[in-house]
């Protein structure tokens, strides 16, 4: 579960600083809180990589840390997506350290993996060119 997302190309978050110094970069930063719910495995990390792999703009930075796991990036993140509640799975996108879209858990849920990635690549067309 955690390496699916890392086998694409993703890196791994784990401290605070971590977080701060990566979202705190120029440029666009995807960042998802990966967990183990069926949805994340069913329609979260699918729909991430599948937008991933076909946008024709792609944010400069993918990141990721795990819920229950990464607990003090995960915390962390989450401190940078107020005014959000905690929310796992979560897809996050930053522009020079801005929050600029998020996708919680009830925006996951009972959606196929390709509707989250066609709403990715629009959020990636509008922010990542």
């Amino acid at each position: 579960m955690k390496a699916e997302l890392i086998d694409g190309g993703f890196d791994e978050m784990v401290t605070a600083g971590e977080v701060d110094q990566t979202l705190g970069a120029k440029g666009t930063t995807l960042v998802v809180i990966n967990s183990v719910c069926g949805c994340a495995a069913g329609t979260c990390r699918p729909g991430v990589l599948m937008a991933v792999q076909n946008a024709k703009n792609r944010p400069d930075r993918l990141t990721t840390s795990f819920a229950g796991f990464d607990i003090e990036a995960v915390n962390q993140v989450r401190s940078h997506l107020l005014p959000y509640p905690p929310s796992s799975p979560a897809i996050a996108l930053f522009k020079d350290g801005q929050l600029v879209s998020m996708v919680e858990r009830h925006q996951i849920e009972g959606r196929p993996a390709q509707v989250i990635a066609q709403h990715l690549i629009s959020v990636f067309d509008e922010y990542c060119n």
